[in-house]
């Protein structure tokens, strides 16, 4: 890249209009579109993912979610109403119905999405019919657990498709050595969005040779089998585009445990999103996934002075950007977004107000 290449609308950037191309039909191209691409979907999932099982703490992380969304302009963590460890063994279908029922009567826009038992299970069949065949229209997403290879994920796919509603998106929970073989095979599937990892399984899978300590906050992040398997899981989503979501903390009453492994699953493994299975955690989730705000600032700059460029190269500092290092810098503005964040004026309106 020369100089010659480079426009110089970085010198002030967050004193300029911000003004972006406009498309010969008259709109302005957002840059998600204009950097993103085919990828732009995997940015938009909200970075906490919250399960609840109990149906007295279902209806309060959905109360929780609506009250944070008007905190922080913004729909910040899912709901995931848990049907394979909250449905009371033998009252399978009455909690699925009670799952489609709160789904159906969450407010407007709300983020909901609903676990249901594995493909293998007597209740599966009921679940997708119930869940997804009455609340289909509500849910964002459904859940499915102990994902072995992709051939659950076609039966599920096929069960979507019964219930009418071949439009919701799969989540596959990988907790298994056999599981983390096919991540990738797994992620590449259209209809799956997101590949979580199962901590606890995939410890128990292997018999005893995983000491207990590796389903710690602080032991999953130094056993070189856990870790292999979280690493496996990232890069398979981050090859087809879809979201790695780290596996739960069980400490939850120990933020600073908490905080820590929020923080290396997104440094250091290259998670977007994590689970939380108490409120206490979704604070410290978004903390940690958050960008800090200098970074936030910087990535303003330069993504103002990109448009105004009509996204040709620039110079910001003494660096040279261009569509590369763009996308990378408007990732940085989604994710200050998804995780409630300020931000400048200059690049405020491309963030529509998004409450659940």
């Amino acid at each position: 890249m020369s100089d010659a290449g480079v426009s110089h609308a970085a010198k002030n950037p967050m004193g300029a209009s911000a003004a972006h191309t406009v498309s010969s039909a008259g709109a302005p191209p957002h840059p998600r579109d204009i950097l993103l691409g085919a990828q732009a979907a995997a940015g938009l999932l909200p970075v906490c993912d919250h399960y609840s099982g109990a149906p007295a703490r279902m209806r309060k992380s959905l109360q929780l979610q609506a009250e944070m969304a008007e905190e922080f302009g913004a729909c910040v963590f899912d709901v995931t109403l848990d049907c394979e460890d909250g449905a009371p063994v033998g009252a399978e279908a009455e909690h699925a119905a009670l799952v489609a029922a709160l789904a159906c009567e969450a407010a407007p826009g709300a983020r909901v999405a609903a676990r249901v038992h594995a493909v293998d299970h007597p209740a599966f069949a009921n679940d997708m019919a119930t869940i997804a065949g009455e609340a289909g229209h509500r849910l964002c997403h459904i859940m499915l657990p102990k994902v072995e290879s992709i051939d659950d994920v076609l039966q599920a796919v096929h069960a979507l498709e019964r219930a009418g509603a071949a439009h919701l998106p799969l989540h596959a929970l990988i907790e298994s050595p056999g599981a983390v073989h096919h991540a990738f095979d797994i992620a590449a599937h259209p209809c799956v969005q997101s590949l979580s990892f199962g901590l606890m399984d995939f410890v128990s899978a292997h018999g005893g040779a995983i000491p207990a300590s590796a389903m710690a906050s602080a032991g999953q992040f130094d056993h070189p089998l856990v870790v292999r398997a979280k690493l496996e899981i990232a890069s398979a989503c981050h090859a087809y585009g879809k979201v790695p979501s780290h596996c739960v903390v069980t400490e939850f009453t120990d933020m600073a445990a908490m905080q820590s492994a929020a923080r290396r699953a997104a440094r250091e493994l290259g998670y977007t999103r994590m689970w939380s299975i108490h409120p206490a955690q979704i604070r410290p989730i978004l903390e940690a996934f958050s960008p800090a705000q200098d970074e936030v600032l910087e990535a303003s700059c330069i993504i103002a002075a990109a448009a105004e460029a009509d996204w040709a190269p620039i110079s910001a500092g003494g660096v040279l950007h261009d569509r590369a290092s763009y996308r990378y810098f408007w990732q940085v503005l989604e994710r200050a977004h998804q995780t409630g964040r300020s931000l400048p004026h200059a690049v405020q309106h491309w963030f529509a107000s998004s409450h659940c």
